[in-house]
């Protein structure tokens, strides 16, 4: 796998987990859950406001009913008075009181029947609330179990995407390894066989023969300096090869015979001293 293939293997992987992310079904859920919640809030602040309004009018009617009894009074002070003027201005304006009473009891009938709608249906979308948040912690809970199952089936499995990533890059581990052993060994290879001094080196292949030549040259000089000074030369042995080798066998079996003699000798002082030891 080429480093293009596998960063786009890599950005590909990151842009799957964020998608799965965003389908999570149990985000989903809490987001319609919370969708709710809102609209039962604002179902609740549409009955407070409602509920304002329908006091408002309550207030101004009981001002209305206040002034109906206080024009109903001056009214009666009118007629005792004989001032029948006034007490016709005092039942005019005790009427238009009554009208206005009149309508804000049909305005407060109204909205008494809409709080009251307002309320079962703040009552019914509680109780749909409350289902579906039921519903969907244990919606909620058999996904992540089954997520958790499958994640744990994968792992067995080995087919999940972390455990094919980790089974690819045990690949390439093992196949760099045997990448580096074969290097090692073809440079322990090249150590052994000189390989590497012939390459570091300034000379071609003749100059090493010539040198290798001249090395056993003088060796050859030295051991016929030290066969020299120990008295013997090449002559001795073609002498003794000419007079058929029949001394030099009869010197190598008496030599022979002087080292069976003192290995016996050796042996019975061997014996000897073990008997002391055991006496």
């Amino acid at each position: 796998m080429g480093i293009l293939s596998r960063a786009s293997y890599v950005v590909r992987s990151k842009i799957n987990s964020l998608l799965n992310r965003a389908e999570d079904p149990t985000e989903t859920l809490d987001y319609s859950y919370e969708k709710m919640r809102d609209e039962l809030q604002q179902v609740k602040q549409g009955i407070a406001d409602l509920t304002t309004q329908k006091k408002r009018l309550e207030i101004q009617k009981r001002r209305l009913e206040e002034n109906v009894e206080k024009h109903n009074e001056q009214a009666r002070q009118a007629v005792r008075q004989d001032r029948d003027d006034l007490a016709k201005r005092a039942l005019e304006k005790k009427q238009a009181k009554m009208n206005q009473i009149e309508d804000l009891e049909s305005q407060i009938a109204n909205l008494q029947e809409t709080q009251d709608n307002l309320v079962d249906k703040k009552n019914e979308l509680q109780n749909r609330i409350e289902e579906f948040r039921t519903k969907k912690e244990t919606m909620k809970a058999r996904y992540e179990a089954a997520e958790a199952s499958s994640r744990v089936s994968e792992a067995v499995s080995g087919v999940g995407d972390e455990m094919g990533d980790v089974s690819r890059a045990l690949e390439r581990a093992e196949d760099q390894t045997d990448e580096m052993e074969a290097r090692s060994a073809a440079m322990d290879e090249l150590v052994d066989t000189g390989a590497f001094d012939e390459m570091m080196s300034d000379k071609d292949a003749i100059d090493r023969e010539l040198e290798t030549g001249r090395a056993n040259s003088e060796v050859d000089t030295e051991l016929e300096t030290l066969k020299t000074e120990m008295g013997k030369s090449t002559a001795e042995p073609e002498a003794e090869s000419e007079n058929g080798g029949e001394t030099s066998s009869a010197d190598l079996d008496e030599e022979l015979d002087q080292v069976d003699v003192a290995e016996e000798d050796v042996e019975a002082e061997l014996e000897e001293l073990k008997n002391e030891d055991d006496s």
